[in-house]
Protein backbone atom coordinates (compact mmCIF):
# COMPACT_ATOMS: atom_id res chain seq x y z
CA UNK A 1 0.00 0.00 0.00
CA UNK A 2 1.17 3.55 -0.86
CA UNK A 3 1.67 5.89 1.59
CA UNK A 4 0.73 8.33 -1.21
CA UNK A 5 -2.68 7.58 -2.24
CA UNK A 6 -4.28 7.81 -5.80
CA UNK A 7 -3.04 11.15 -7.68
CA UNK A 8 -5.55 12.73 -10.17
CA UNK A 9 -4.10 16.73 -9.41
CA UNK A 10 -0.92 17.69 -8.83
CA UNK A 11 0.85 21.16 -8.09
CA UNK A 12 4.30 22.38 -8.83
CA UNK A 13 6.70 21.43 -6.52
CA UNK A 14 9.39 24.53 -6.30
CA UNK A 15 13.03 22.59 -6.15
CA UNK A 16 16.16 24.48 -4.59
CA UNK A 17 19.04 23.55 -7.08
CA UNK A 18 22.59 22.38 -5.19
CA UNK A 19 25.40 21.48 -7.91
CA UNK A 20 26.90 18.60 -8.69
CA UNK A 21 29.10 17.19 -11.28
CA UNK A 22 28.68 15.49 -14.54
CA UNK A 23 31.59 13.02 -15.86
CA UNK A 24 31.31 11.33 -19.22
CA UNK A 25 32.44 7.81 -18.28
CA UNK A 26 31.84 4.09 -20.18
CA UNK A 27 31.90 0.19 -19.27
CA UNK A 28 32.27 -2.73 -21.55
CA UNK A 29 29.01 -5.07 -22.13
CA UNK A 30 29.71 -8.38 -24.10
CA UNK A 31 32.88 -6.70 -26.21
CA UNK A 32 30.70 -3.10 -26.77
CA UNK A 33 31.08 -0.35 -25.12
CA UNK A 34 28.40 1.66 -23.30
CA UNK A 35 28.28 5.34 -22.84
CA UNK A 36 27.05 6.99 -19.69
CA UNK A 37 27.04 10.10 -17.62
CA UNK A 38 27.99 9.94 -13.86
CA UNK A 39 26.22 12.47 -11.90
CA UNK A 40 27.84 13.65 -8.55
CA UNK A 41 26.71 15.45 -5.76
CA UNK A 42 29.17 18.25 -5.40
CA UNK A 43 29.34 16.97 -1.23
CA UNK A 44 32.18 14.73 -2.16
CA UNK A 45 30.57 12.70 0.23
CA UNK A 46 29.79 8.73 -0.93
CA UNK A 47 26.12 8.39 -2.28
CA UNK A 48 23.76 5.60 -3.08
CA UNK A 49 23.73 5.47 -6.86
CA UNK A 50 20.69 5.16 -9.10
CA UNK A 51 21.67 3.32 -12.17
CA UNK A 52 19.38 4.88 -15.37
CA UNK A 53 18.30 3.41 -18.51
CA UNK A 54 15.19 4.24 -21.39
CA UNK A 55 12.40 2.55 -22.49
CA UNK A 56 11.74 1.50 -25.79
CA UNK A 57 14.41 2.74 -28.34
CA UNK A 58 14.61 5.93 -25.88
CA UNK A 59 18.14 7.15 -25.25
CA UNK A 60 19.60 9.03 -21.93
CA UNK A 61 18.96 12.59 -23.82
CA UNK A 62 15.58 12.31 -24.08
CA UNK A 63 14.66 13.60 -20.57
CA UNK A 64 16.72 11.29 -18.50
CA UNK A 65 19.09 14.25 -17.24
CA UNK A 66 16.37 15.76 -15.93
CA UNK A 67 15.67 13.46 -13.72
CA UNK A 68 18.96 12.25 -13.07
CA UNK A 69 19.45 16.26 -11.93
CA UNK A 70 16.79 16.25 -9.52
CA UNK A 71 18.15 12.90 -7.30
CA UNK A 72 21.63 14.00 -7.93
CA UNK A 73 20.66 17.82 -6.65
CA UNK A 74 19.50 16.08 -3.25
CA UNK A 75 22.77 14.23 -2.44
CA UNK A 76 22.45 10.84 -4.78
CA UNK A 77 24.89 9.92 -7.91
CA UNK A 78 23.43 8.87 -10.68
CA UNK A 79 24.95 6.64 -13.54
CA UNK A 80 23.02 6.97 -16.49
CA UNK A 81 23.69 4.91 -19.98
CA UNK A 82 22.43 3.74 -23.42
CA UNK A 83 22.31 0.96 -24.49
CA UNK A 84 24.34 -0.91 -27.06
CA UNK A 85 23.60 -0.64 -30.45
CA UNK A 86 21.79 3.09 -29.62
CA UNK A 87 22.92 6.49 -28.72
CA UNK A 88 26.70 7.23 -27.95
CA UNK A 89 27.02 3.58 -27.20
CA UNK A 90 28.75 1.08 -29.93
CA UNK A 91 27.00 -1.72 -31.39
CA UNK A 92 25.99 -2.90 -35.04
CA UNK A 93 23.73 -2.66 -36.67
CA UNK A 94 22.60 0.23 -35.16
CA UNK A 95 19.11 0.54 -33.43
CA UNK A 96 19.18 -3.27 -32.75
CA UNK A 97 16.96 -3.97 -30.01
CA UNK A 98 17.26 -7.12 -27.91
CA UNK A 99 15.86 -7.77 -25.00
CA UNK A 100 18.21 -10.17 -24.09
CA UNK A 101 21.36 -7.48 -25.01
CA UNK A 102 19.73 -4.81 -22.74
CA UNK A 103 19.03 -6.97 -19.54
CA UNK A 104 22.96 -8.14 -20.11
CA UNK A 105 23.44 -3.93 -20.37
CA UNK A 106 21.86 -3.59 -16.75
CA UNK A 107 23.97 -6.54 -15.39
CA UNK A 108 27.33 -5.00 -16.41
CA UNK A 109 25.77 -0.78 -15.43
CA UNK A 110 25.38 -2.03 -12.20
CA UNK A 111 28.88 -3.72 -11.75
CA UNK A 112 29.93 -0.48 -12.78
CA UNK A 113 28.29 1.69 -10.64
CA UNK A 114 29.88 -0.37 -7.78
CA UNK A 115 33.30 0.33 -8.87
CA UNK A 116 33.04 4.24 -9.22
CA UNK A 117 34.41 6.29 -7.21
CA UNK A 118 32.77 8.69 -4.62
CA UNK A 119 29.52 6.32 -4.60
CA UNK A 120 28.43 4.28 -2.16
CA UNK A 121 28.95 0.25 -4.16
CA UNK A 122 26.54 -1.05 -1.79
CA UNK A 123 23.45 0.91 -2.40
CA UNK A 124 22.94 0.58 -6.08
CA UNK A 125 19.42 1.69 -6.98
CA UNK A 126 18.27 0.61 -10.24
CA UNK A 127 15.41 2.99 -11.92
CA UNK A 128 13.66 2.10 -15.02
CA UNK A 129 10.81 3.79 -17.39
CA UNK A 130 8.42 1.94 -19.83
CA UNK A 131 10.00 -0.99 -21.26
CA UNK A 132 12.88 -0.06 -19.30
CA UNK A 133 10.28 -0.38 -15.81
CA UNK A 134 9.85 -3.81 -17.00
CA UNK A 135 14.18 -4.68 -17.04
CA UNK A 136 14.94 -3.03 -13.94
CA UNK A 137 11.99 -5.38 -12.16
CA UNK A 138 13.94 -8.58 -14.05
CA UNK A 139 16.95 -6.92 -13.18
CA UNK A 140 16.19 -6.23 -9.49
CA UNK A 141 14.70 -10.34 -9.45
CA UNK A 142 18.34 -11.47 -11.27
CA UNK A 143 21.27 -9.57 -10.28
CA UNK A 144 22.44 -9.78 -6.82
CA UNK A 145 22.31 -7.40 -3.78
CA UNK A 146 20.58 -4.92 -5.52
CA UNK A 147 19.22 -2.16 -2.97
CA UNK A 148 16.07 -0.95 -4.65
CA UNK A 149 14.16 -0.85 -7.32
CA UNK A 150 11.99 2.24 -9.02
CA UNK A 151 10.25 1.57 -11.55
CA UNK A 152 7.22 4.23 -13.98
CA UNK A 153 4.29 3.47 -16.10
CA UNK A 154 6.42 -0.23 -16.98
CA UNK A 155 6.13 -2.34 -19.44
CA UNK A 156 5.54 -5.77 -17.21
CA UNK A 157 3.59 -8.32 -19.74
CA UNK A 158 4.61 -8.27 -23.43
CA UNK A 159 1.04 -10.01 -24.63
CA UNK A 160 -1.18 -7.47 -22.92
CA UNK A 161 0.98 -4.81 -24.35
CA UNK A 162 0.37 -6.21 -27.85
CA UNK A 163 -3.35 -6.40 -27.35
CA UNK A 164 -2.89 -2.30 -27.30
CA UNK A 165 -2.31 -2.36 -30.98
CA UNK A 166 -5.12 -1.68 -33.41
CA UNK A 167 -5.03 -5.40 -35.34
CA UNK A 168 -3.81 -3.58 -39.15
CA UNK A 169 -0.55 -1.94 -36.41
CA UNK A 170 -0.26 -5.67 -35.21
CA UNK A 171 -0.53 -6.96 -38.50
CA UNK A 172 2.43 -4.89 -40.47
CA UNK A 173 4.29 -5.03 -37.37
CA UNK A 174 4.21 -9.00 -37.80
CA UNK A 175 5.10 -8.62 -42.01
CA UNK A 176 7.83 -6.46 -40.96
CA UNK A 177 9.46 -8.45 -37.98
CA UNK A 178 9.05 -11.60 -39.91
CA UNK A 179 10.66 -9.84 -43.14
CA UNK A 180 13.40 -9.06 -41.11
CA UNK A 181 14.30 -12.44 -39.11
CA UNK A 182 13.98 -13.78 -42.86
CA UNK A 183 16.25 -11.38 -44.43
CA UNK A 184 19.10 -11.64 -41.60
CA UNK A 185 21.46 -13.53 -43.61
CA UNK A 186 21.24 -11.32 -46.52
CA UNK A 187 21.11 -8.03 -44.97
CA UNK A 188 23.45 -5.77 -43.24
CA UNK A 189 20.87 -3.27 -42.22
CA UNK A 190 18.11 -4.77 -40.69
CA UNK A 191 14.38 -3.93 -41.60
CA UNK A 192 13.20 -1.58 -39.69
CA UNK A 193 9.60 -0.61 -37.67
CA UNK A 194 8.56 2.76 -36.25
CA UNK A 195 8.72 3.23 -32.55
CA UNK A 196 5.17 5.13 -32.47
CA UNK A 197 2.99 5.96 -35.03
CA UNK A 198 -0.94 6.75 -34.64
CA UNK A 199 -3.72 3.63 -35.11
CA UNK A 200 -3.36 1.49 -37.75
CA UNK A 201 0.30 2.40 -38.63
CA UNK A 202 2.77 -0.24 -38.87
CA UNK A 203 3.98 0.91 -35.36
CA UNK A 204 5.37 -0.51 -31.76
CA UNK A 205 3.76 1.92 -30.60
CA UNK A 206 0.41 2.91 -32.77
CA UNK A 207 -2.14 5.31 -30.24
CA UNK A 208 -3.41 8.74 -30.43
CA UNK A 209 -0.68 10.20 -27.95
CA UNK A 210 2.06 7.77 -28.94
CA UNK A 211 3.69 10.05 -31.60
CA UNK A 212 3.40 13.64 -29.80
CA UNK A 213 4.63 11.74 -26.85
CA UNK A 214 7.47 10.47 -27.91
CA UNK A 215 8.74 13.75 -29.56
CA UNK A 216 8.30 15.67 -26.75
CA UNK A 217 11.01 13.63 -25.11
CA UNK A 218 13.60 14.44 -27.73
CA UNK A 219 15.85 17.75 -27.39
CA UNK A 220 14.94 20.62 -30.02
CA UNK A 221 16.61 19.46 -33.60
CA UNK A 222 17.70 16.25 -32.83
CA UNK A 223 18.55 13.54 -34.96
CA UNK A 224 17.47 10.86 -32.70
CA UNK A 225 16.10 7.50 -34.96
CA UNK A 226 12.57 7.18 -34.23
CA UNK A 227 12.46 3.23 -35.26
CA UNK A 228 14.11 0.08 -34.28
CA UNK A 229 14.98 -3.72 -36.09
CA UNK A 230 11.76 -4.49 -36.74
CA UNK A 231 12.74 -8.55 -35.00
CA UNK A 232 11.71 -7.23 -31.95
CA UNK A 233 7.77 -6.76 -32.87
CA UNK A 234 8.14 -10.92 -32.21
CA UNK A 235 10.11 -10.93 -29.07
CA UNK A 236 8.03 -8.41 -27.18
CA UNK A 237 5.01 -10.94 -27.05
CA UNK A 238 6.80 -13.43 -25.21
CA UNK A 239 8.55 -11.00 -22.39
CA UNK A 240 6.89 -10.54 -19.73
CA UNK A 241 9.02 -9.09 -16.48
CA UNK A 242 6.23 -8.23 -14.19
CA UNK A 243 6.72 -11.81 -13.08
CA UNK A 244 9.53 -11.52 -11.64
CA UNK A 245 7.83 -9.31 -9.07
CA UNK A 246 7.46 -12.04 -6.58
CA UNK A 247 11.51 -12.60 -6.49
CA UNK A 248 12.40 -8.69 -5.65
CA UNK A 249 13.39 -8.98 -2.03
CA UNK A 250 14.62 -5.52 -2.24
CA UNK A 251 12.06 -2.17 -1.16
CA UNK A 252 10.43 -1.36 -4.60
CA UNK A 253 8.64 1.82 -5.78
CA UNK A 254 6.01 1.58 -8.47
CA UNK A 255 4.41 4.62 -10.84
CA UNK A 256 1.25 3.26 -12.80
CA UNK A 257 -0.49 5.69 -14.92
CA UNK A 258 -3.99 4.79 -14.79
CA UNK A 259 -4.66 6.02 -17.95
CA UNK A 260 -1.96 4.24 -20.06
CA UNK A 261 -2.46 3.05 -23.57
CA UNK A 262 0.89 1.32 -24.40
CA UNK A 263 1.57 -0.49 -21.13
CA UNK A 264 -1.44 -2.11 -19.65
CA UNK A 265 -1.82 -1.14 -16.15
CA UNK A 266 -3.97 -3.95 -14.55
CA UNK A 267 -1.15 -6.10 -15.20
CA UNK A 268 1.09 -3.99 -13.76
CA UNK A 269 -1.35 -3.42 -10.37
CA UNK A 270 -1.43 -6.82 -10.02
CA UNK A 271 2.30 -7.36 -10.12
CA UNK A 272 2.99 -4.54 -7.82
CA UNK A 273 0.86 -6.50 -5.33
CA UNK A 274 3.44 -9.32 -5.45
CA UNK A 275 6.38 -7.20 -4.58
CA UNK A 276 7.71 -8.21 -0.98
CA UNK A 277 8.15 -4.31 -0.10
CA UNK A 278 6.73 -2.49 -2.73
CA UNK A 279 4.74 0.60 -2.65
CA UNK A 280 2.78 1.17 -5.84
CA UNK A 281 1.25 4.82 -6.46
CA UNK A 282 -1.22 5.38 -9.24
CA UNK A 283 -1.38 8.73 -11.22
CA UNK A 284 -4.67 9.43 -13.33
CA UNK A 285 -2.04 10.23 -15.92
CA UNK A 286 -1.15 9.33 -19.68
CA UNK A 287 2.00 6.92 -20.45
CA UNK A 288 4.06 10.12 -21.31
CA UNK A 289 2.83 12.91 -19.18
CA UNK A 290 5.46 12.07 -16.28
CA UNK A 291 8.20 13.31 -18.63
CA UNK A 292 7.26 16.77 -18.27
CA UNK A 293 4.93 19.20 -16.75
CA UNK A 294 3.40 19.01 -13.34
CA UNK A 295 3.11 15.29 -13.20
CA UNK A 296 7.50 15.21 -13.37
CA UNK A 297 7.20 17.34 -10.77
CA UNK A 298 4.85 15.19 -8.89
CA UNK A 299 6.99 12.11 -10.21
CA UNK A 300 10.32 12.90 -9.20
CA UNK A 301 8.74 14.45 -5.63
CA UNK A 302 7.52 11.11 -4.73
CA UNK A 303 10.98 9.20 -5.96
CA UNK A 304 12.78 11.59 -3.76
CA UNK A 305 10.58 11.15 -0.55
CA UNK A 306 11.22 7.31 -0.93
CA UNK A 307 14.43 7.71 -1.35
CA UNK A 308 14.97 9.39 1.75
CA UNK A 309 12.84 7.32 3.43
CA UNK A 310 14.87 4.10 2.40
CA UNK A 311 18.36 5.23 1.68
CA UNK A 312 19.26 8.01 4.10
CA UNK A 313 22.12 10.49 3.45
Amino acid sequence: MSPYGTHHLTRRVTLVREAFMRQDVEFESDGERCAAWLYLPESGKSAPVIVMAHGLGGIRTMRLDAFAERYCAEGYACLVFDYRHFGDSSGQPRQLLSIRRQLEDWKNSVECARRCSGVDGSKVIVWGTSFSGGHVLRTAATVPNIAGVMAQCSFTNGLASSTTLPPLSRLKVAALAFADVLTMPLRKTPVMVDLAGYPGAPALMATQDAVEGTERLKPADSDIPGSVAARVGLAITTYSPGRSASRISCPALVIACLKDTVAPVERTLKYGTQLREGEVVEFDAAHFDIYLGDWFEKTVAIQIDWLKRHFPL
